[in-house]
């Protein structure tokens, strides 16, 4: 689990809610029609670009990014691959059956290898796989970039709402609290959601599309070098090629 997403999201609001407690009542940043114009106008609005499930789909791809854990590193991926080709080069393609992998898609590669399908076959079918994780990846980011987008957007309708019933009755007093309470909270539930919620998020998307991308290729390449048994040696000088070079002369000097 990520516990730095979780920090921030709730130390920002922690923060935004201190300052409130500080300086007077938690009740008047409270405002149901406010909250209705944010975020149902910003579901709303998202719903008319996407679907209904592509929404849906994007919430479970963005709390998974959201919560889980760091991905395995480049490096990391280079020494595991590397030691399957060991073990492949002593024992054969059998010698995987009972192997423990860290990385679930080069789990299932190794499984490809293991059970004797063809190169081509695999290659397609870890690719495919590829492909359709950043498709959810880039889909997930475009709907909290659109919300992203949304929130602030509706604050601002909410504003000119609230400024139009608060100069509507300015011969009424007691009007003009509420009407001015939905003019300025629905600009600060936007500002919240956005730069709290979603924009993070979309950044995160994009962050781990990139993460997903380079491991992913990695893996490919590499399980396919294992699968045409190559060696050892040779493959983990083919995959170097895929980190920083900071990092491949570290590897170099650790070898």
């Amino acid at each position: 689990m990520d516990l730095a997403t979780l920090i921030g999201i709730i130390g920002a609001f922690g923060i935004v809610l201190a300052a409130i407690f500080l300086g007077g009542s938690f009740g008047q940043f409270v405002d149901l029609p406010s909250v209705l114009i944010v975020i149902g106008g910003g579901l709303a609005a998202t719903l008319v670009r996407f679907q209904l499930s592509d929404i849906l789909a994007a919430f479970v791809t963005g709390s998974k990014v959201a919560l889980a854990g760091r991905s395995a590193t480049p490096r990391d991926l280079i020494s595991e691959i590397t030691s399957l080709s060991e073990i492949v080069r002593k024992s054969g393609p059998l010698g995987l059956e009972n192997v423990d992998v860290s990385d679930p898609v080069l789990a299932k590669g190794v499984q490809y290898i293991a059970d004797g399908y063809e190169l081509e076959f695999i290659k397609e079918s870890m690719e495919r796989e590829r492909d359709l994780q950043l498709s959810r990846l880039s889909e997930g980011r475009r709907v909290f970039k659109a919300l992203g987008d949304s929130a602030p957007a509706f604050g601002m309708i909410g504003t000119l709402v609230g400024l139009v019933q608060m100069l509507a009755n300015m011969d009424d007093p007691a009007a003009i609290g509420p009407s001015m309470a939905v003019a300025l909270l629905t600009t600060l539930y936007g500002a919240l959601l956005a730069n709290i919620v979603c924009l993070p998020l979309v950044d995160k998307l994009d962050a781990k599309f990139d993460v997903d991308e380079l491991n992913q290729t990695l893996i490919i390449d590499g399980v396919c070098q294992i699968r045409e048994s190559k060696s050892p040696a040779l493959i983990k000088e083919m995959l170097v090629a895929y980190l920083p070079e900071k990092a491949r002369s570290e590897m170099v000097e650790a070898a």
